[in-house]
């Protein structure tokens, strides 16, 4: 990685102070006039490359009023700028441990995921992300509705626009494994086929018989960019990963290639998933659009 690319950290002690910029209805240009700093001092300190101080991350804070806790938080950011890879760690009831997830989806260019165990939370539908949270024991009452709606925003990147482009590998495993009952999985296999007519996402499945596959070790998101290399993203109970090293991104790249030599094609994905879906709800009205999406 170059050394004045940004880090995730970087990136996101940046987008932190421009938030906290424009809560205090500062531009850049109000901003070094307070600090009486150049203009090109601010945008460099903005941009999340490493060079910027503690001092000058808390002058920007304390101009922003910012408060007393989050400044902290913030400063110990700026410490570690120049660390590659970033283990995030959270209770049940941080509201915002999502954050660095999305805003690099909404920075991508491209996300290429494999799932095992779950449908990607991009694709869940709200019946079935409610099915997981219900069942969750780790998640109270009060934070089900929440981290639904926070989980189904999340699918606003398949409006962005320029629009990025998604290849998604998910193991059949997933689709038979009855998250919420019948009704609930006839809905989410028939959403995966109304998502795979989209324009750029490519959805593809990897086949039970098949056996031990590459991705056999987790779930997984590689996240790519215009601006800084790509981003691998993993996901655990209580703690998310972002790993940024580029002999592991390419060690997720060598996955990926394997997945595309071993899953099933798109056309013959879509067959199996009709085929799926027919079996969990034959006698359910939109079973022929289902076989008629399929063709698409």
């Amino acid at each position: 990685m170059e050394d004045r690319q940004p880090t995730v950290r970087g990136r996101e002690l940046g987008d932190e102070l421009r938030a906290a910029m424009k809560k205090a209805g500062m531009g850049v240009r109000e901003l070094a006039r307070r600090l009486d700093w150049s203009h090109p001092r601010v945008s460099h300190l903005l941009s999340g490359k490493r060079g910027g101080s503690e001092l000058d991350v808390m002058s920007v804070l304390v101009a922003c009023k910012v408060e007393l806790e989050e400044r902290e938080r913030l400063v110990k950011l700026c410490r570690e700028l120049g660390t590659q890879g970033w283990l995030q760690q959270y209770d049940s009831h941080q509201s915002n441990q999502l954050k660095t997830l999305v805003d690099h989806e909404n920075k991508a260019t491209g996300l290429r995921d494999f799932h095992v165990g779950v449908m990607p939370g991009l694709l869940q539908t709200e019946g079935y992300a409610r099915a997981l949270f219900n069942r969750s024991p780790v998640v109270t009452d009060h934070q089900v509705e929440p981290r639904i709606a926070a989980r189904i925003s999340r699918q606003n990147i398949f409006d962005r626009y320029p629009r990025p482009e998604f290849t998604f590998f998910i193991h059949e495993s997933v689709l038979r494994l009855p998250v919420g009952g019948s009704e609930v999985m006839a809905e989410q296999l028939y959403h995966l086929l109304r998502m795979t007519v989209r324009p750029k996402l490519e959805l593809r499945i990897v086949p039970n018989r098949i056996g031990s596959h590459p991705g056999i070790t987790g779930s997984f998101t590689v996240m790519e960019f215009a601006a800084f290399s790509p981003v691998i993203y993993l996901e655990s109970v209580g703690s998310a990963v972002f790993l940024e090293n580029l002999d592991q991104v390419a060690t997720y790249e060598v996955i990926l290639a394997a997945l595309a030599d071993t899953a099933l094609s798109e056309a013959d994905s879509k067959e199996l998933i009709v085929a799926l879906t027919t079996e969990l709800y034959a006698d359910r009205e939109d079973h022929h659009d289902s076989e008629h999406l399929a063709k698409e």
